[in-house]
């Protein structure tokens, strides 16, 4: 059985209690789509509600691991959930439930292509920004993509990480005014000439601010990135509910619509 059906078994097998309100842990990068999906379950619920926390997912772990309640965790990676499901924090295995890829933001009047980006991120005069790593996986899939780097540029890899500014996902980084989407912001404010972030991001962002320029990456530099899914130990029985919806065919739905792609079936 696959993980994702692991979530789906466990649901059928408890009935949630009437008024039960589920504490979602997500990643920033879903904030969209588990808003969207926070309303459709609570739509088909009996009076079940969803209060959804968002944040950097190395920060939301580490606020779990220092007692805060939390109910499901839904990640930019499997590692933050895999590091609670060792600790033995988790009633669930890691569901991988959806995936994402970087791509390229870039300010205008700078002219990249998916050919010339690793070597127009080199120029010493155009400034990189990324996220934290460690903090936050965006950061850490950056990080990888410079490693995939060296193998086509010599240097890029020391080159890279020396340069690259971290603007976002620490826990003391800048936020953007309420109301607007951070990568936008940061780019409309000249914060960075690219930005690397989730691909879902790059197209926010670009809505929020039409002269910004996605770039794809190509395959041998990109990195992919994994989400995963865990019901946390202790948690009400509409936190798994709530899991099983969200691997389901309704909910892969509602991911796709904002540009995730398919996890484990």
């Amino acid at each position: 059985m696959r993980l994702a059906g692991a979530i789906l078994g466990l649901a059928l097998m408890i009935e949630p209690v009437q008024g039960e309100t589920v504490r979602l842990f997500a990643a920033g990068s879903l904030k969209a789509a588990m808003a969207d999906i926070a309303a459709a379950y609570e739509a088909g619920a009996e009076g079940e509600h969803v209060e959804t926390v968002l944040g950097a997912s190395g920060l939301l772990r580490e606020r779990i691991e220092n007692g805060e309640t939390a109910h499901l965790f839904a990640s930019a990676d499997i590692g933050h959930p895999k590091r609670l499901a060792d600790q033995g924090r988790t009633a669930t295995p890691v569901a991988i439930f959806a995936r994402n890829q970087l791509c390229a933001l870039v300010r205008p009047g700078l002219a990249v292509t998916t050919a010339s980006l690793l070597q127009t991120m080199l120029d010493p005069s155009v400034r990189v920004g990324i996220s934290t790593p460690k903090a936050d996986p965006s950061g850490d899939y950056a990080f990888a993509l410079f490693a995939k780097a060296e193998a086509e540029r010599p240097g890029a890899r020391a080159a890279l990480e020396a340069k690259a500014l971290q603007l976002t996902g620490g826990p003391a980084s800048e936020r953007a005014p309420e109301g607007r989407n951070f990568y936008g912001w940061a780019m409309a404010s000249d914060k960075a000439d690219i930005f690397l972030t989730y691909c879902t991001n790059a197209i926010v962002a670009k809505a929020e601010v039409p002269e910004l320029a996605v770039v794809q990456i190509a395959p041998d530099l990109n990195v992919g990135a994994d989400y995963g899914l865990v019901v946390l130990r202790d948690a009400p029985p509409a936190a798994s509910k709530l899991a099983a919806f969200i691997v389901s065919e309704a909910g892969r739905a509602l991911l796709a619509r904002h540009g995730f792609g398919p996890g484990d079936r």
